[in-house]
């Protein structure tokens, strides 16, 4: 891990010199969560949606962000529009299929958008994941239903190989996965769930990575591992108080991140995929 934790570190601190533009176009419920955590870790957000300017902004930016979190058939095309400008111009895409699996339109859309724009990263909780791939789970809203003893690191590995993208699954454990190499993150805090938007965020800010590390299996552990840090060392400082105070606080050790952060918050362990239900 002193290895891996230095590239990591590494990462982050190239990611708070360059301050890399993050395009988004995500969810209306998250957009001033999203624009300020990652003002907070050091990137520079821009949320545009209209199909008039999303190539150009796509064109300039270092990350696009793709988030089907509230959907309508306008900003589908958009996002095609934005996701292949993106491709043309070598910025990596993140997409996160928000409640995918819920309603034909949703689950159909994450589908479409994977066969027309080249994705680099997909982030999902486990039942989005699931349904992205064909392998049905229940939905309730945009949450997942999992039972306590469910092993995402299978399902992390034949999406990745189905999909043809790493893929990073986020819950108690986040496994990250391009179906080769494969690795599980620990830290983060359960007050999590209980703030509106920390996963939409998460999907942004593995785009900041992204953005200064072209390694994205690298890339991604770095962004679960540093956000699962800044989770933890809120949830610590707001234990008695409840989900406002952490998601102050929360915003708070995102801006607070430095490269030694991860000591004592967070654990990255490698794993063979093949016995994991990957490719040998």
């Amino acid at each position: 891990m002193r290895l891996l934790e230095k590239e990591l570190s590494d990462v982050l601190t190239r990611l708070q010199k360059r301050k890399p533009l993050v395009h988004n176009m995500t969810n209306e419920v998250v957009t001033n969560f999203t624009a300020n955590g990652l003002y907070a870790i050091g990137a520079s957000p821009v949320m545009s949606s209209a199909a008039e300017e999303v190539a150009e902004m796509a064109k300039i930016a270092d990350a696009l962000v793709l988030n089907i979190g509230t959907l309508n058939a306008g900003l589908v095309e958009a996002m095609i529009l934005a996701g292949q400008s993106a491709n043309e111009h070598g910025v990596p895409v993140m997409f996160d299929p928000v409640a995918v699996g819920a309603t034909k339109f949703r689950t159909e859309t994450a589908r479409r958008i994977l066969s027309e724009v080249n994705v680099s990263l997909v982030r999902g909780n486990a039942s989005e994941i699931a349904n992205l791939i064909g392998e049905a789970r229940e939905i309730k809203g945009v949450d997942a239903v999992e039972s306590e003893s469910q092993d995402n690191v299978p399902l992390a590995v034949r999406a990745a190989n189905a999909l043809g993208t790493v893929v990073a699954i986020t819950g108690r454990v986040d496994v990250i996965t391009d179906g080769s190499a494969c690795r599980i993150i620990s830290g983060g805090d359960a007050l999590m769930t209980q703030v509106t938007g920390t996963g939409c965020l998460l999907t942004s800010v593995l785009g900041a990575f992204a953005a200064v590390e072209k390694d994205l299996m690298l890339a991604g552990t770095a962004g679960l591992a540093f956000y699962g840090t800044a989770a933890a060392r809120a949830a610590e400082r707001t234990a008695s108080l409840g989900p406002g105070s952490f998601q102050t606080a929360f915003l708070d050790e995102l801006a607070k991140l430095h490269p030694h952060s991860l000591k004592g918050y967070a654990a990255v362990r490698e794993i063979e995929t093949a016995s994991a239900g990957g490719r040998p």
